[in-house]
């Protein structure tokens, strides 16, 4: 088959998943185009089935914005002519499925099917935005085929929009290959005298609530010997910066930025830390998992379907800092029971989504499609 995935090249849950999507096709022997402004971070080696297409948009003095959508859609009808494509595969709604459409429309009879796949934020922020909103839902309507990462954001999609249609649950998915056999970061490094290590990461948004992190990690500290690892950068970066330092925990926190692949520093962890507002699927969660690490969170949207509670984690209600904090120092102060949730966590993580069970899913849909 010959597939267009288009996407965001940013760090994030999306981009990350329509990346290594990408690749898993083009190991599977079809050729994959990716098409977006610039080359998503996980595509910096060369693959021979994967064409990278970067969309340029000029800058005219009528327009106070650059006109993105229709830029891309330019370039995806091109791509579709040239390419003879099969499949537009779409990752979020709008703007990427909207142009998918313009492009089937500009090439008329012989167009490629479209699948959009929803993965939160399109559903949750931008389309319950009153002026995106029919956008979105027309987006949806239009698509020969959508998938959600959760049954939680399907069910809250078709809630939403009153949607008429059906949408297929094709869970987010990860090469488990990467979960053990990760180069060491150097546990020494961050915790020279053996203290507990953990790790959030995130993009610093107020819905990751990463005020939160610190406030369930210097409760930890009070019972045990801990340090905390923040991955990462966005808005609040600085105000949670600000508040390391007035609870006195400077010297405990190690703030890293962001980083590409997170399997080298959870090698490290111990514990990982999601106690966000909102997570579709939890992406991060799944690769904390896939390192035998445990995670305590929040009880919301898809995260229930990833982490398993008293299992592979504990989820406690949002903003619950002080039973977050609880439940952490009980899997941190209790070796067996950590044990036992870590090795749940890795198998968890590879005996259901794995790239090999996840990626042929999509490869069904397309068939079907076609």
């Amino acid at each position: 088959m010959r597939i267009a995935i288009v996407c965001y090249p940013s760090q994030g849950g999306s981009g990350v998943v329509a990346s290594e999507l990408a690749l898993g096709l083009a190991e599977q022997g079809h050729t994959v185009h990716i098409v977006s402004y610039s080359v998503p971070f996980r595509l910096r080696a060369f693959n021979p089935n994967v064409i990278v297409h970067e969309v340029e948009v000029a800058s005219y003095p009528l327009f106070k914005y650059p006109p993105y959508t229709l830029g891309l859609a330019t370039k995806l009808a091109e791509v579709a002519s040239d390419e003879q494509l099969d499949i537009i595969h779409a990752h979020y709604a709008v703007p990427h499925a909207v142009s998918a459409f313009l492009a089937r429309e500009i090439i008329g009879e012989g167009a490629p099917k479209i699948v959009t796949t929803l993965h939160g934020t399109d559903i949750t922020l931008v389309g319950a935005d009153e002026s995106f909103h029919r956008v979105t839902r027309f987006a949806m309507q239009v698509s020969d085929a959508v998938t959600a990462v959760s049954q939680y954001l399907k069910k809250r999609t078709i809630e939403e929009f009153s949607l008429e249609r059906s949408i297929d649950v094709i869970y987010n998915f990860i090469d488990t290959t990467r979960g053990n056999n990760g180069p060491d970061c150097g546990r020494e490094r961050w915790a020279p005298n053996n203290e507990k290590i953990l790790m959030h990461a995130s993009n610093f948004r107020p819905v990751k609530r990463v005020s939160d992190v610190v406030r369930v990690f210097e409760l930890v500290c009070r019972e045990l010997p801990a340090k905390l690892m923040l991955v990462g950068e966005g808005p609040e970066r600085l105000f949670v910066r600000q508040l390391v330092k007035e609870l006195g925990l400077a010297e405990h926190v190690h703030f890293l930025g962001e980083q590409q692949y997170l399997e080298t520093l959870l090698t490290a962890a111990d514990l990982f830390l999601l106690p966000s507002e909102q997570e579709s699927f939890g992406l991060v969660a799944l690769e904390a998992m896939n390192c035998n690490v445990p995670v305590v969170g929040a009880r919301v949207g898809g995260l229930p379907e990833v982490v398993l509670h008293g299992e592979t984690g504990y989820l406690l209600p949002v903003g619950e800092v002080r039973a977050m904090a609880d439940a952490a120092i009980e899997l941190l102060s209790d070796d067996a029971k950590h044990a036992r949730f870590a090795e749940a966590s890795r198998e968890r993580a590879a005996s259901e989504f794995d790239r090999q069970k996840i990626i042929p899913q999509y490869e069904a849909l397309y068939q079907r499609l076609l």
